[in-house]
């Protein structure tokens, strides 16, 4: 029997389904499923407008220009930069919320280095998804992300950068290592049903089903 607190916690490279993963691995189970809303909670909590959290959503605290679409978890707009601060601020407020999370129902959390920061929070398995360049980059055509398999590369590169950044800065874990999770899963071997089974077996035979 599943404990009555616990979380499964998704770390992904961009194009391969692990958001999809989470989310059905959450219906599949019965339990909350945290993304973007996660952001959104943490935004509402914390008394900011959802559009400056969505700025520092993933991000480093440093100045950046570039215009960066929603698809990879920030809003659509042209900015000259970041402060640390608000950029700590935005962090800050996202591991209270996770921490909330992890003290009430059981969950899934998509992403912002989850894995880490409930790194001392007991019945936490985290895990990893990824799948060959080429495998993301049919992916994200298909959910017409990018028009073009070239420019699909292209985005999944700069969005993994950005995630790796993210991650490696406020941990002191590399973003894809396999050390650093319970499970590391190649999306383009098997179906999302599949995987799906592959996680909830060791979820029940890791908390004694």
């Amino acid at each position: 029997m599943l404990p009555p607190k616990y979380v499964i916690t998704i770390g992904r490279s961009f194009g391969s389904g692990g958001r999809a993963l989470g989310r059905l691995i959450a219906d599949r189970l019965g339990i909350a499923f945290y993304d973007k809303m996660l952001l959104v909670k943490a935004a509402e909590k914390a008394g900011y407008n959802i559009e400056y959290f969505e700025q520092g959503d993933e991000r480093v605290p440093k100045i950046m220009g570039s215009i960066i679409p929603f698809s990879m978890g920030f809003y659509p707009m042209s900015w000259v930069g970041d402060t640390a601060g608000s950029s700590d601020r935005v962090y800050k407020a996202q591991c209270d919320f996770m921490h909330e999370l992890a003290e009430g129902e059981p969950c899934v959390i998509v992403g912002r280095s989850a894995d880490y920061v409930l790194r001392d929070v007991p019945n936490v398995i985290n895990i990893f998804v990824h799948a060959p360049i080429d495998e993301c980059a049919k992916r994200i055509v298909e959910r017409c992300d990018t028009k073009t398999l070239d420019e699909a590369r292209s985005l999944a590169e700069r969005t993994n950068k950005l995630r790796a950044n993210f991650y490696n800065f406020y941990t002191d874990k590399r973003w894809g290592a396999a050390s650093s999770y319970d499970l590391c899963l190649d999306s383009s071997k098997l179906s999302m049903d599949e995987l799906a089974d592959i996680v909830i077996d060791y979820i029940g035979r890791r908390f004694g089903k």
